[in-house]
């Protein structure tokens, strides 16, 4: 076959691949590889994917084969593919259903129609002490207890199993979708998100029922969930990052379904209620007084008989929570998120406990049709002043990312950007308090934190919806679910240690699309010359991995070119 020089993609034998950035075909490549390969770098001019075990198990999950990846590859690869490639991803891709769990009356068990490939499994440590009797040359008895553990050593071996179990149905709750909202609008679910909702439940069949959903930020996940519940009509609990997202989650709930409230509870540090529908936050059920003991709220998942368990932002799913969901396997189980990518790298329990992608839409083609807003992102470098450079040199090596982070050089560039985006709903988002509050205090803008209590917090968000007041400083509350749609300049001063989750939610804050169809802007300083800038090329990958380009601005020279215009 014959191979195009100007093609972008160099894919080498180690399954890694090479995507030059200035290529015409850079963004027809990029969207062709996103469902299948794993985004590692992302400097300015040469991106890094892998082609990972899970990347590819998802893919197949979700209906992708390998021969088309194969194809995929080919089209877009300046050489000829590494010879062992195609054999390789075959094997690989393969693996994924090998394995299955089937029910067998009140029992389960593990099936596998190559007797040497399950002899081999069962002798595996992390399987074979979750296997029961052998029933026959291909199958084992499972207890259901042991579903979730057994799902997590299969893949831990690299087979992971297909769940085709069932589930409990959970206790009956008729919900049906409003076609005119409580708040007077028209409302109508999106056909990508009505298409996710489908897919998950599979029209109530055992190959439906557990996954992830995958949609860029601002693009509706709340809405799949509703359209998710509607579609089971069964008691939910639904289990989200903050309060914040909670009462959104409540809200859009009544909004938009014909509940009626006494069928709707919060479960927080503030209320706890249970109903047919149960609002939970993580922090609540992961709390416990004390490390040795149990976690006391674990008792929510029992509390009812769910149909559904609902994981918002599930890639922020807290490691005990794992520990739980993998006694509930029998529970249908969605997941929410705008990124497979964890920073405690459990990318395989989600896989195996909440379960493999099931769908997820590229940006772009939301950005096209007007469901997103169109985002320019830049990223500010600036200077540390000369009296902090002695400081940054001698501090320990935590402390530098915060003298860094806190760099009073920002204060202007924050002024700057203020000054020209007058007009525009701006949110500033920090880490430091004490940088927020010199921000506050400079630019006599409200801030919202952690210690800002609910009302006040919910006062100064509808005030901003309302248009009375445009700009709020936000701590690292802003990352949480806030519902702020006319939003559309975001400007972050400091961020936790490089963060692909935390740069997902605040992306999202200002894509919602914008009633005049006018573009976002995201703006993040950074300090060059210090460990910022180390962390910002890894938040980064989460913009790339959105699809999306970011200009670098040199700080001194957008502020010469300022006071000149100015």
């Amino acid at each position: 076959m014959h191979y195009d020089s100007t093609n972008p993609l160099i894919v080498q034998g180690d399954r890694t691949i090479l995507l030059e950035v200035d290529n015409p075909k850079y963004t027809d490549a990029r969207d062709a590889l996103a469902p299948f390969a794993e985004l590692e770098k992302s400097p300015e001019h040469i991106h890094t994917y892998r082609l990972t075990s899970l990347s590819l198990w998802n893919a197949a999950a979700a209906g992708m084969t390998a021969a088309t990846m194969i194809e995929i590859l080919t089209l877009f690869s300046k050489f000829p593919l590494p010879t062992n490639l195609a054999s390789d991803l075959a094997e690989l891709v393969s693996r994924y259903g090998r394995v299955k769990i089937e029910r067998a009356g009140e029992r389960l068990r593990l099936v596998c129609d190559d007797p040497p490939l399950l002899e081999e499994l069962a002798r595996q440590p992390k399987v074979r002490d979750y296997l029961g009797d052998r029933l026959d040359a291909t199958s084992f008895a499972v207890e259901p207890a042991h579903r979730g553990v057994l799902k997590q050593g299969l893949i831990a071996v690299g087979y992971p199993a297909e769940d085709l179990a069932g589930y409990t149905e959970g206790a009956s709750l008729p919900t049906n979708l409003r076609k005119l909202a409580r708040s007077g609008l028209p409302f109508v679910v999106r056909d990508y998100q009505r298409d996710a909702a489908e897919i998950f439940y599979a029209g109530g069949d055992v190959r439906g029922g557990s996954g992830v959903i995958v949609l860029p930020c601002g693009a509706g996940k709340t809405i799949v969930g509703i359209a998710a519940m509607a579609m089971l009509n069964r008691s939910t609990l639904i289990l989200t990052t903050s309060i914040t997202a909670v009462k959104q989650w409540h809200r859009e709930i009544l909004d938009k379904t014909d509940l009626p409230d006494d069928q709707l509870a919060e479960y927080t540090g503030e209320s706890k209620q249970i109903a047919p529908v149960t609002i939970a936050t993580y922090q609540i059920v992961t709390h416990r007084p004390d490390k040795k003991e149990d976690f006391p709220h674990f008792k929510i998942f029992d509390e009812r008989d769910w149909g559904l368990i609902i994981y918002d932002e599930v890639h922020l799913l807290p490691a005990p929570i794992f520990r739980v969901t993998a006694n509930i396997q029998a529970r249908r189980r969605l997941g929410l998120t705008a990124t497979l990518i964890r920073e405690d790298g459990r990318e395989a329990d989600v896989f195996s406990l909440i379960g493999p992608k099931k769908y997820d839409v590229p940006w772009r083609e939301l950005e096209t049709r007007g469901w997103i807003a169109e985002a320019n992102c830049s990223e500010v470098r600036i200077s540390l002043p000369d009296a902090l450079r002695m400081d940054y040199a001698v501090a320990e090596w935590r402390n530098k990312y915060r003298i860094a982070s806190e760099n009073p050089a920002k204060d202007d560039v924050v002024a700057r950007l203020l000054q020209n985006n007058q007009g525009s709903r701006v949110l500033v988002i920090g880490q430091y308090l004490k940088q927020l509050r010199r921000l506050r205090k400079r630019f006599e803008i409200p801030l919202i934190t952690g210690q800002t209590a609910s009302a006040e917090r919910e006062d100064l968000y509808n005030k901003f919806r309302r248009g009375e007041i445009r700009q709020l400083i936000l701590s690292k509350v802003g990352n949480f679910a806030l519902d702020l749609p006319d939003a559309n300049v975001l400007i972050q001063v400091s961020g936790t240690f490089g963060s692909r989750q935390e740069e997902a939610q605040r992306l999202g804050r200002i894509l919602r699309p914008k009633t005049g169809g006018e573009i976002a802007h995201f703006f993040t300083l950074v300090t060059r010359d210090t460990r910022e800038i180390d962390f910002a090329h890894h938040r980064q990958l989460f913009l790339t991995e959105q699809g999306y380009t970011y200009n670098i601005v040199d700080g001194a020279d957008f502020l010469a070119e300022a006071r000149m215009t100015g």
